[in-house]
């Protein structure tokens, strides 16, 4: 095989997995090497954040309501712990790690997170860039600015995501790039709500180029990394009070303190990783339009506070093959994943939709089990149809929700097949798969592109999640999938032709391992406590 990559799309390709071979990946796991979950800076002023757990948050359902809560550390406090704050302990034996309320696949949690605040007492007399350590939750200072990178009404800040694939790698080889990229987008949804549970708007700037950005979180500098552990940028945000208009960043500068930790005392190279991070590096770009907003229906259900929810989510391990969903739910779950511009999280997605889902469903009430699909651009189905199984009906499903039901029957193994043979993706309620509408995409948005279809599927899967969460049922995400049999099984060109799975998941009722003790996820912050 040529290592040398002359588009994105060959290493999509290339890390295809398939029944009879998967993508490339390690031997076996180096538990010696395996990466510290935590980054932090050595050297850098630590500002410890306040942790609200017991702070009201508003329903999952009225968080668009929600008045705006002042730029303090309260409130950052409670933002950055429900975006990407550690959510539990969990041990077994002498085993222990932690959850985060932001999904990540293999928990191995390879995005970094970012603010770039004001002047704000308590944590800084003039503007800073701010790495947040979700372990101490606390803000670690790593330049103080000489002024803002944009010009912001009070109240409004900057939020940026960053990932270090080696700590995917190190378990998936080279399909690691794309498990990263899903992980921004769970987390840009994760602050999304967060945000939202604070009466704050967050929008994900279109903008900014890979280069920019990496210099504004001095990613570029020395100290920020190990040779082989860089870091690489992913996004940013504007957090504000009120909806703005995207501001544009100029160069900053300021004083430089702290140096980033080691990960792993050793590392195997992915050459193929960074050759793919160059062919689809980001560049600066006019802002993009405001893309086509897709109205969903009303969202009817309880009125437990969203922060309850984002923290008691999990990622199920197993599901028991017995556990149904309810025909409401199940569509009130579909209902939240369209791309509505006025709803969290999708008022913080600035793109367009890209992504249809193909569900299998096995015990949904109300629902023949069989073969659906979401569409979540209408200019897309026409080509879709056209494209898949000829055989398909493309009978609509329900009056509310572009849903169609394509096939009936049970497909609860050819679910489990596709997805490596993992049962999980059979015995749920529902599975599905997350469906790109590829080569559209990259010729009209460019190569960059790749990674924001990622951060899209990432999205989805965190609304999957909350919203099985808020059901009563468990998800997980589920990144080991058959890439082309999918296509096959829907009838698609070769290799999927314009199409692309880029992601699966699987809602249902949960096996609990009662082997493993679940412990306060910041006990080892408290008095009596002791770090893990």
């Amino acid at each position: 095989m040529d290592d040398a990559l002359d588009h994105i799309a060959a290493y999509h390709v290339r890390t295809k997995h398939f029944s009879r071979r998967y993508a490339r990946g390690p031997g076996f796991l180096d538990w010696e090497t395996q990466p510290d979950p935590f980054r932090a800076f050595a050297g850098a002023r630590r500002i410890a954040l306040p942790l609200r757990q017991g702070a009201e948050t508003p329903p999952l359902r009225a968080l668009e309501q929600c008045a705006p809560a002042p730029l303090d550390p309260d409130g950052l406090g409670l933002f950055l712990e429900l975006a990407l704050g550690l959510s539990a302990w969990k041990e077994v034996g002498e085993a222990r790690w932690a959850l985060r309320n932001n999904p990540s696949s293999g928990n191995l949690h390879p995005t970094e997170g970012w603010v770039i605040l004001p002047p704000l007492a308590g944590i800084g007399r003039g503007p800073g860039l701010y790495h947040y350590a979700p372990f101490h939750h606390a803000l670690e200072e790593r330049c103080r600015l000489d002024a803002m990178p944009a010009a912001l009404p009070p109240g409004a800040f900057l939020l940026a995501l960053s990932s270090i694939p080696w700590r995917e790698a190190w378990k998936y080889g080279e399909r690691a790039l794309r498990y990263c990229q899903h992980d921004a987008g769970h987390a840009l949804a994760a602050a999304s709500y967060a945000a939202a549970c604070l009466g704050w708007h967050l929008r994900a700037l279109t903008a900014p180029g890979d280069e920019d950005l990496a210099a504004l979180l001095g990613l570029d500098r020395p100290e920020s990394c190990h040779r082989f552990e860089p870091e690489h940028p992913d996004l940013i945000a504007l957090v504000s009070p009120v909806p703005l208009a995207e501001p544009v960043l100029r160069p900053v500068t300021g004083e430089w303190a702290g140096e980033a930790n080691v990960l792993s005392p050793d590392h195997e190279v992915w050459e193929v990783i960074g050759q793919a991070l160059a062919r689809s590096e980001k560049p600066l770009t006019p802002p993009a339009p405001s893309p086509p907003s897709f109205p969903s229906p009303p969202l009817p259900g309880g009125d437990e506070a969203a922060g309850a929810i984002i923290r008691r989510r999990r990622s199920a391990q197993a599901m028991d093959g017995v556990t149904g969903m309810g025909r409401d739910a199940f569509l009130r779950l579909l209902a939240a994943t369209l791309p509505d511009q006025g709803r969290v999280p999708w008022r913080s997605w600035p793109w367009a939709a890209r992504l249809s889902l193909v569900l299998f469903v096995h015990r949904v009430e109300g629902m023949a089990p069989g073969l659906y699909a979401l569409v979540r651009d209408p200019d897309a189905r026409e080509r879709l149809r056209a494209d898949c199984d000829r055989r398909f009906l493309w009978e609509r499903a329900v009056p509310d929700l572009p849903l169609y039901r394509l096939a009936d029957g049970d497909f609860s193994w050819v679910a489990t097949e596709v997805s490596c043979t993992q049962s999980i993706a059979g015995r749920g309620a529902f599975s599905l798969g997350m469906l790109a509408d590829f080569d559209r995409t990259l010729a009209e948005e460019g190569q960059w592109a790749y990674r924001r279809l990622f951060w899209e599927a990432g999205m989805i899967g965190q609304v999957l999640y909350l919203e099985a969460t808020a059901a009563g049922l468990s998800g997980t995400g589920i990144g080991c999938y058959h890439d082309d049999e999918v296509h096959d099984l829907l009838g698609l060109p070769p290799g999927g032709g314009p199409w692309q799975s880029l992601y699966h998941f699987t809602v249902g009722g949960a096996v609990e391992d009662t082997r493993i003790a679940t412990r306060p996820a910041y006990g080892h912050l408290s008095p009596a406590g002791s770090p893990p």
